[in-house]
């Protein structure tokens, strides 16, 4: 049986700091709507990031793989931010965030879908590997 995680006392990773992402990510989609690309999500979100005084790194090289991840938030590199503009997410872009995190060491990526009618955030959790 699934059980809920506050009844087990885990803890949500960084809530302040995903308030704030959400948040600024749902005045970013209520602005431009489901049908921008995703450069200009990602362009809004940055001025707002600035205005808030929100601390980040865009389109983040990580190390020599290659990829690039599209924000990285918070003052001490806490999350992961992945936008899309797709029709539905699938296994391979939740797969692609796992990676980034292992691959940087950082616990909590969310992942974005701006084509989304109601926009629906998604936190992935960093799965440690096995090596």
């Amino acid at each position: 049986m699934a059980t809920n995680n506050a009844e087990d006392g885990a803890k949500v990773l960084y809530p302040e700091l995903s308030y704030k992402v959400v948040g600024l990510a749902f005045d970013v989609h209520n602005e431009l709507g489901q049908f921008a690309r995703e450069k200009q999500y990602a362009d809004l979100l940055e001025e707002r990031f600035k205005i808030e005084g929100l601390q980040y790194q865009r389109e983040f090289r990580i190390g020599d793989s290659g990829n690039i991840v599209d924000f990285m938030v918070g003052e001490n590199n806490e999350m992961l931010l992945e936008l899309k503009v797709i029709r539905v997410l699938g296994r391979a872009h939740f797969r692609q965030m796992q990676n980034y995190l292992q691959q940087t060491h950082i616990t909590l990526g969310l992942l974005i879908n701006f084509s989304d009618k109601f926009l629906r955030p998604k936190r992935v959790i960093c799965i440690p590997s096995n090596d």
